[in-house]
């Protein structure tokens, strides 16, 4: 099985603020979000946890790890979705839905495109799946890369792919 989840809430996450690849810590409420997400995951069978390498998935990673009682592996595919010119805008920012949705084109400023972020995120289910067979492994990762995760295991539409929203701590499981 395969778990993925995203961070807790950070600052720019309540504010709304578009947070791709700028490093930031979990807000005090996501701390607490993530000491819940640990007991939630003591109720699964977890066996290894993979996680991005930024602080607010490390930090959403280790909550769980130390209830678990299991290392934190890191890895860098895993990191969000660089989003260039928007990092630190609102996400109502004019263009950014646009930009988003532009799938074979890099965000402006120096991002990824969304197929960059799938070759990325896949390329990490594939190596669980072949790495890990028949372990029970979390990703604690990113709203973006959630997104991602959830279209390897099931067919989307560009509107359900765009639409798509992973909640702070929230867990979904895969079957692999």
């Amino acid at each position: 099985m395969l778990y993925a989840t995203r961070h807790g809430q950070t600052a720019w996450n309540a504010g709304d603020i578009i947070s791709g690849v700028t490093d930031i810590p979990l807000s005090e409420e996501g701390l607490r979000q993530a000491q819940d997400l640990a007991e939630q995951a003591a109720q699964l069978p977890i066996c290894r946890i993979i996680a991005s390498p930024m602080q607010r998935a490390q930090q959403t990673a280790q909550a769980v790890a130390d209830r678990l009682h299991l290392p934190v592996q890191t890895d860098e595919r895993l990191r969000e979705w660089n989003y260039g010119a928007f990092e630190g805008k609102s996400r109502l920012t004019p263009g950014f839905p646009e930009a988003k949705a532009a799938w074979g084109c890099k965000m402006p400023g120096g991002g990824e495109s969304v197929f960059q972020v799938v070759q990325r995120t896949y390329n990490v289910i594939d190596d669980v799946r072949r790495l890990y067979p028949g372990e029970n492994v979390l990703l604690v990762c990113h709203g973006g890369i959630c997104r991602v995760i959830d279209s390897y295991f099931h067919d989307m539409t560009t509107e359900r792919f765009m639409g798509f929203f992973m909640g702070n701590c929230e867990i979904r499981a895969y079957d692999l």
